[in-house]
């Protein structure tokens, strides 16, 4: 059984994003987003996305909607859904997120957007196939 304590997790780190699980048919991801960064629009065209909140304060937007997000929400964005979560706040955004199927590469840690957007990019950020 794989355990965490997502509070915790996410004082061992400020990555911008890192894979805490990944399985056949989905992944946990825990981001940090610093104040003023966001994630960046994208679409997942084959991956739904939810979302948690665990502390901080920003805005979802998808699909064109906004809508603030604090500590405890949840979004869930469905496949094809163009998305982004910003940062509004003084502090961290601090999410998890649940890929349906996975959508990065198992164990992937990648400390800035700037990072995660270069690996992507270079085509070392794919899911595994099983």
């Amino acid at each position: 059984m794989d355990h965490f304590t997502i509070a915790a997790v996410a004082e061992q780190g400020a990555d911008f994003r890192r894979v805490l699980w990944t399985g056949h048919h989905a992944q946990l991801v825990i981001m940090t987003i610093p104040p003023g960064g966001e994630i960046g629009e994208e679409v997942h065209e084959d991956t739904d996305q939810i979302l948690t909140f665990v502390s901080g304060i920003g805005e979802a937007v998808v699909s064109g909607q906004t809508r603030k997000v604090v500590a405890g929400d949840l979004v869930a964005v469905p496949a094809g859904r163009t998305h982004n979560f910003l940062n509004t706040g003084e502090n961290p955004l601090i999410l998890y997120t649940v890929y349906g199927p996975p959508h990065h590469a198992a164990d992937a840690v990648h400390a800035t957007k700037a990072e995660a957007e270069a690996k992507e990019a270079a085509g070392e950020d794919e899911p595994p196939t099983h």
